[in-house]
């Protein structure tokens, strides 16, 4: 199909949807904006790439998106592919325009040291930009769909990736989000390229059981037609079989065949309002017989995506257990596309619930980020995300009737932190339905759970061994971490040593590696990373591996040693061309090495810098920093992630001041309604100086993170 006849479809789709003309303009405008900076750009299909934006265009069109989203889908990738300007965007199509494509642009533009890591760091600015802005996920969603849709033109190797990744993680989210159909298709195109031979046996087995469906449907509605009738009630009712996916996961966890499952086919009945779907289960179970224990109401007790209706069991018409669902048109509605659809009632001041319920529903989303922002290894936080995010769920109440969801397997004290972190903290035990039981419980659907506290308790260490949810085990962190410091260092400090050796801890110690490996793990000090030993937050594998890697020295080519003169920054390259990498920005007093450039003489690298893995070991030079003069001042900027409160900027700038480091500028930049950012350019003579500054600053109350940013200035104070 051209982008002539999808760019048709999507004007038919607008036009259905009576949207007021100067919107349908500005679409049209993103389109022919789009398509001018996409021309010659082909996609592997062949097609025209603004095919694409099209595409993804019309999926939100669908999902009845408003039209600053629909615009940001034509114009998702043009920042990222072409050389357009944001100031352009904002010029033609406003800041919203931009600031959605933006939020999608930012997710792939970063370099890291391995997929995961690129993948973990995608994911966090993904939740980052969709919690400023719920929009962005759609565009993602939409996105990844239409990508699915295309993916037989990729290599099988990729195919199988990416489908893992949309398994496990774009699938879910959707399935968080409540947007069951996008999540449908989702699941059933993974499962087509991750296991093609059940996907075919499956969809066919399926098809031919159509006309089954369409005679239990008629069945059906021949039996309750005229009670539905007598009673006044419209309704819509349809067949289907569950998607394909859920089918194969059935298949799999009860070791059955197709036919020996009876829970693939439900029949759904639409209604107009929430009293006619209780009238019309009475007719449901008055005309066939009820399996007992196979009823939900989910209209009472929604669950944590928003999905309500009603779901019975019962001995259908041809003999065989059947589910029924009865909901109504606005229920269904956010059924199919969850949150999208809540979006669209609230923008148009529509009878959804309450926006507070609905916010709490989504109160997971806030909740994620602010526990996930001490995490500082990538893969921790993809399986972390995974875990509190897409886990199977169980939902518990709290004694005023609030109903928790948690993850499964999750205790009393995950209850406690998700709570309020001062009951996990005061937590001594825990009612679950009026009895006692122990801290380590399993919790269930429906527990009523009440958590008993005392002003004298504090956290164990060994709950973080107890409890699954990764906000309660950072809480338990964080504790230990600001109350028990110095019994966390020494802690620490012996585990390291008792593991690694009293001859070869303190050969570490002496030599400077254990510090260059705590900067390597974003510990300023040695006794920052003893701490986070001792509290649990790091394992001493990962320090002893690092340890061991720091030891196998690279073949290099040593650079012949002259003569220091007068202010000379790097021994071993006297006389020649050379520079600072901006890729890593190297500080006097880091490990060094130097890479022969065809055109700029020498370059100057960290050590450990993640560009170097890309270079022929013939070309790199052995160097170090020479005894320079005092004179001599570098400009980098740390990054410093806060709690937001009053007073937070003044205390860092405070600390900065301590060292007697010129601060050349400062700003603060409110992230959302709990964190802000703080960046700080400051001049520092070496990386011992910027060390110390780094962990002055980890010692402010409501500093969450201290990060240097990868470009460093030299420059010369005289």
């Amino acid at each position: 199909m051209n982008s002539r006849s999808i760019l048709d479809q999507l004007d038919s789709i607008l036009k259905e949807q009576h949207r007021p003309e100067e919107e349908i303009k500005k679409i049209r405008s993103a389109y022919d904006f789009a398509a001018s900076w996409h021309k010659g750009q082909y996609r592997i299909s062949e097609e025209p790439y603004i095919v694409h934006p099209v595409e993804v265009a019309n999926i939100l069109a669908n999902l009845q998106a408003d039209t600053d989203t629909i615009c940001a889908a034509l114009l998702h990738d043009i920042l990222e592919d072409t050389d357009t300007k944001p100031e352009q965007i904002k010029e033609l199509f406003g800041e919203d325009v931009l600031n959605l494509v933006n939020g999608v642009t930012k997710l792939s533009k970063y370099s890291f040291n391995s997929k995961e890591e690129r993948q973990a760091e995608n994911f966090r600015k993904m939740f980052l930009a969709m919690a400023e802005d719920v929009r962005v996920i759609f565009l993602k969603l939409a996105d990844r769909l239409h990508n699915m849709r295309t993916l037989n033109y990729m290599a099988p190797h990729k195919q199988k990736e990416i489908a893992q990744e949309t398994v496990e993680i774009f699938a879910p989210l959707a399935n968080r989000l409540g947007m069951g159909k996008i999540r449908a298709e989702l699941e059933d195109l993974s499962l087509r390229y991750l296991n093609p031979e059940k996907y075919f046996e499956i969809a066919q087995l399926v098809a031919q059981s159509k006309a089954e469906r369409d005679l239990t449907v008629q069945a059906i509605i021949d039996k309750i037609n005229s009670s539905l009738k007598n009673m006044n009630i419209e309704a819509v009712i349809t067949g289907r079989a569950k998607n394909y996916n859920s089918i194969y996961n059935k298949m799999t966890r009860q070791q059955k065949s197709y036919q020996d499952l009876y829970d693939i086919t439900a029949a759904r009945i639409v209604v107009d309002n929430e009293k006619e779907c209780y009238e019309v289960l009475g007719v449901i179970h008055s005309a066939f017989k009820p399996i007992p224990g196979r009823f939900k109401d989910y209209i009472a007790m929604p669950k944590s995506n928003l999905y309500r209706s009603l779901h019975t069991s019962v001995i259908g018409p041809r003999g065989k257990p059947l589910e029924v669902q009865i909901r109504t048109h606005e229920m269904h509605d956010v059924a199919e596309f969850g949150i999208a659809a809540h979006w669209r009632y609230k923008e148009s001041g529509g009878s959804t619930r309450s926006s507070s319920d609905v916010d709490m529903k989504f109160s997971w989303l806030r909740k994620l980020i602010e526990f996930q922002q001490d995490i500082k290894d990538a893969q921790e936080y993809v399986n972390s995300v995974k875990l509190d995010l897409f886990s199977d769920q169980v939902f518990v109440f709290s004694p005023k009737g609030d109903v928790i969801d948690l993850p499964s397997g999750a205790t009393p004290i995950d209850f406690a932190y998700r709570i309020h972190t001062e009951v996990g903290h005061k937590c001594v035990g825990a009612l679950v339905n009026g009895r006692i039981v122990s801290l380590d419980s399993k919790l269930k659907n429906g527990d009523i759970i009440e958590i008993l506290t005392s002003k004298q308790a504090k956290p164990r260490l060994g709950w973080i061994n107890i409890v699954v949810t990764n906000q309660a085990r950072n809480r338990i962190r964080q504790w230990f971490k600001k109350n028990l410091r110095d019994d966390n260092i020494s802690q620490g400090k012996t585990n390291l040593e008792l593991e690694v050796g009293k001859a070869a801890f303190e050969d570490h110690v002496k030599s400077g590696k254990l510090l260059e490996v705590a900067g390597q793990l974003s510990y300023p000090t040695e006794e920052d990373l003893y701490a986070a030993l001792g509290y649990g937050e790091l394992s001493i594998t990962k320090v002893t591996n690092k340890l061991k890697s720091a030891e196998i020295v690279p073949q290099v080519r040593y650079a012949r040693s002259t003569s220091k003169k007068g202010n000379q920054v790097i021994e071993g390259l006297e006389g020649m061309l050379y520079h600072l990498s901006k890729c890593c920005a190297p500080v006097p007093g880091e490990p060094i090495v130097g890479v022969v450039t065809r055109s700029r003489g020498v370059s100057v690298h960290r050590e450990e810098c993640k560009s170097l893995n890309t270079v022929d070991s013939e070309r790199i030079m052995y160097i170090n920093w020479a005894q320079t003069d005092t004179t001599r001042v570098y400009v980098t900027k740390i990054l410093v992630e806060v709690i937001d409160r009053l007073g937070v900027f003044k205390d860092v700038l405070g600390k900065i001041s301590d060292h007697r480091a010129n601060i050349t500028s400062a700003n603060i930049k409110t992230r959302n309604k709990t964190f802000a950012l703080i960046e700080v350019e400051i001049e520092i003579t070496d990386i011992e100086h910027l060390n110390k500054i780094t962990s002055s600053i980890t010692s402010v109350s409501d500093v969450v993170s201290v990060k240097r940013q990868q470009s460093t200035v030299q420059r010369s104070s005289h």
